[in-house]
């Protein structure tokens, strides 16, 4: 399994997830079966409000899933109908976050979930 977290600032394993996908400088991505982790530029990152391109912003790699703080609704209908499963992060670093989603313990993002940008860092 691929997780994709929207991170701030590249610090590997000790990364804190960004409060929104879309605004977010660089993804952390995680490969869970063989243990790599990585990080991308967000190939998006100067999308308009609500235009985010998912895809884009990915540079075309491929995820089973995002954990993330904060997403709008088009970005989570988008993802979802590629078969990405977007979950809310929780507090801690992206470690912790990747054990929390192995014990089933992170909440998915509805797919009618809109940022109402309250605690939210989306301009």
């Amino acid at each position: 399994m691929k997780v994709c977290i929207p991170v701030q600032e590249n610090k590997g394993m000790e990364s804190v997830p960004f409060n929104h996908f879309g605004s977010a400088p660089m993804f952390v991505i995680c490969d869970l079966d063989n243990n790599e982790v990585r990080s991308i530029g967000n190939g998006d990152l100067g999308h308009e409000h609500g235009k985010c391109q998912p895809i884009k912003a990915l540079s075309g790699e491929t995820v089973d899933a995002v954990i993330v703080g904060g997403i709008g609704q088009g970005a989570i209908m988008k993802l979802n109908s590629m078969g990405i499963k977007v979950y809310r992060a929780c507090e801690g670093n992206v470690s912790s976050n990747l054990q929390m989603l192995k014990e089933n313990k992170l909440n998915e993002f509805p797919a009618n979930h809109s940022c109402n940008h309250d605690g939210c860092s989306h301009h």
